[in-house]
């Protein structure tokens, strides 16, 4: 028999009030018991049900910590301990305004636990070993009191940058002077580039001196500690691993990073957060530049060109998820984050919500640091959320693309909130809310149903009054469900909606006057959206499968072709269309169709009587004929230009009987 699963509810001496009933089937537990005070005179109970062999949920976050001590006293009292979960429905739905609806806030519950019970994506890991060898930057005196925090578990090489005095060097660490002008890698696998590097020469009486001068030196280490005091070595230093950089206006500053540089040695995982697929990759074609648009956004400059294709440098990969949001093809997705797993969510914290309030709720996308943080201080010190705002929290809020924010209205949700945790958060957001806004707009929806907020206004009620579409099934990748949630939300299908410049989704308008039919667009479109006719010379068009790359556009010989950001969201943009074609030339020999009409007219005009080799002769008309006529025309005739003497008769056996 399967243990029974118990959801303990605390009302936190009485300051929230839960509903079992709704708990206990958003959570599939078999019994669910309600105290006033778990951690504290009621922690005997958790203990109890701690030491059984059933499954054991309890809804509270702040203490989550004590509860897992308290789990492992009881495996070594009684040589066993439940499984244990522990989820927040407190900050994120109990505590709230005094005149929230109980009605709002028990549906709300009830939505964070039915999310919750939803299994999380496995990420893979990578293991980075460290030996400790630490390059410390900076000012003598600055890098020489680090040196001698750390020398103790890091073997330390001071570069500094000024000539400061030496007065007892060290044996315990190495001391150079040299100017930093480049630096790469992350923990474990750092590459420093110096110029005007001089070793000190310990040796001799006196004053301790340096050597020659390395016009360039390079160092390998793997920690780094940068005192130079002015701009960090790294974009969004704060998510390099390994990489410590000191804020010079901060006192304390070298004792803070002697203390977490110390422990950087060893062996440790590190979360490979994304999966790449590079045959989707729209980045470049046959040396035409394509898609940059991950390029474009990555904070940490972890991804970079490969060719046709981009890479990404796992090791300097923070996992915020931005490139993945703004991927055209899905080449890149997020292993931690799946949109899959979003989308799941969403869709069930919406249907829960709705059969316990009976109408849509609102929803805010937020940092599980900063935005949990701003969440739970409103609880406590304010009215909290707003009765009918669900929570969503992730690692960063830059994960979220419009393919997410039209997933959130697909599921039935009112309204789209994102918490900025800074102004750096809301640049980073601010392109996606964009092309999402002009979306809404397309389908005379008001663009102010997404919002990028902050923690202040979390507590202000929401217009649900608007026109809401039905929930629709949110199948498919981000293209598809993108589509059908914008057409859900739309009145009637009318003319394509225009797109800011930079999306993902449009059109090609060619100028059929320079278009050639060379068909380079063609051979060269990562995604297949153009294609040709198998019996006359032709473009088409899908524009459904079109992500905007610019590869055809960079590629055509006779710049004919202009993208055109829109979304259609008819039934025509499904199939593929005709943009440009003509009639084939048909051969003046065999009436075999070859090439394009107006490109043999255009050169027959170019070059007749224009140019020696085609005046006053019948050259002209090889231009008209196919290559098997062509050849037969050159080389056969009184008058062909390659035309040889009549052929000798083969010679038999039977000419030499005779004689």
């Amino acid at each position: 028999m399967t243990p029974t699963k118990t959801l303990l509810l605390c009302t936190c001496e009485k300051t929230q009030a839960v509903s079992p009933e709704a708990l206990k089937a958003a959570s599939a537990a078999g019994q669910v018991i309600v105290v006033d005070e778990l951690c504290g005179k009621d922690m005997a109970t958790a203990a109890e049900h701690l030491s059984g062999a059933g499954e054991v949920l309890i809804a509270c976050g702040q203490q989550a910590a004590l509860f897992e001590r308290l789990g492992e006293d009881v495996q070594a009292e009684v040589g066993q301990s439940a499984p244990l979960s522990t989820i927040d429905i407190r900050d994120r739905a109990g505590w709230s305004a005094p005149d929230a609806d109980p009605k709002r806030l028990h549906a709300k519950q009830a939505a964070l636990m039915a999310g919750a019970q939803l299994p999380a994506a496995m990420a893979p890991a990578k293991l980075i070993q460290s030996s400790g060898v630490c390059c410390i930057v900076g000012p003598t005196d600055q890098a020489i009191r680090m040196a001698e925090l750390v020398q103790d578990e890091l073997g330390v090489t001071c570069v500094v940058s000024d000539s400061g005095p030496v007065q007892l060097p060290s044996a315990r660490y190495d001391l150079a002077r040299g100017k930093l002008t480049a630096a790469k890698g992350a923990l474990g696998n750092f590459k420093l580039e110096f110029s005007q590097l001089q070793m000190l020469n310990p040796a001799g009486r006196g004053a301790p001196a340096y050597g020659d001068a390395k016009t360039t030196a390079r160092s390998e280490c793997d920690i780094f500690i940068d005192l130079r005091g002015g701009a960090p070595a790294f974009p969004h230093y704060q998510k390099r691993n390994g990489y410590f950089w000191a804020d010079p206006a901060k006192s304390g500053e070298l004792e803070r990073i002697a203390l977490t540089a110390r422990e950087r040695v060893g062996e440790f995982e590190k979360t490979v957060y994304f999966r790449l697929e590079e045959s989707l990759c729209a980045h470049s074609r046959a040396n035409q530049p394509g898609c940059t648009r991950c390029l474009d956004v990555c904070s940490t400059e972890a991804i970079f060109s490969a060719g046709d294709h981009i890479q990404i440098d796992s090791d300097i990969c923070a996992g915020c998820g931005t490139c993945a949001a703004v991927c055209p093809t899905s080449a890149i997705t997020m292993n931690e984050t799946p949109f899959e797993s979003i989308t799941k969510a969403l869709d069930v914290m919406a249907r829960t919500y709705r059969e316990h309030a009976g109408e849509a709720p609102r929803l805010v996308f937020h940092s599980l640091g900063a935005g949990a943080e701003a969440i739970a201080y409103l609880a406590r010190y304010h009215d909290g959320l707003a009765d009918d705002l669900i929570p969503f929290g992730l690692e960063q809020i830059d994960r979220i693309g419009h393919a997410e924010i039209l997933a959130a209205f697909g599921a039935g949700y009112a309204e789209v909130l994102m918490l900025a945790d800074s102004e750096l958060d809301r640049r980073a957001v601010a392109a996606e809310v964009e092309l999402a806004q002009a979306m809404l707009v397309g389908t005379h929806n008001s663009p102010s149903r997404i919002r990028v907020i902050a923690a202040e206004h979390l507590g202000e009620a929401g217009d649900n009054a608007g026109r809401l579409s039905e929930p629709v099934l949110l199948v498919g990748g981000r293209r598809d469900i993108t589509r059908v949630a914008a057409t859900a939300m739309a009145d009637k299908i009318e003319a394509p909606i225009p797109l800011p410049a930079g999306a993902p989704y449009g059109a090609i308008e060619i100028d059929s006057d320079k278009c050639t039919l060379c068909l380079a667009c063609v051979s060269l479109c990562p995604t297949g959206a153009l294609g040709d006719h198998p019996d006359r010379p032709e473009v088409q068009f899908t524009e459904n499968a079109c992500v905007q790359c610019g590869v055809c556009e960079s590629t055509c010989p006779e710049t004919a072709i202009t993208l055109k950001p829109q979304l259609d969201l008819s039934k025509a943009a499904l199939s593929a269309r005709a943009l440009h074609g003509e009639d084939p030339f048909e051969c003046i020999q065999c009436g075999k169709p070859f090439g394009v009409a107006s490109t043999i007219n255009r050169i027959v005009e170019k070059l007749e009587n224009q140019h020696w080799m085609y005046t006053k002769s019948d050259n002209v008309q090889l231009i008209k004929m196919c290559d098997d006529c062509r050849v037969k025309a050159q080389f056969h005739g009184d008058s062909a230009p390659m035309a040889s003497g009549e052929r000798p008769r083969v010679r038999t056996s039977d000419d030499y009987r005779d004689h």
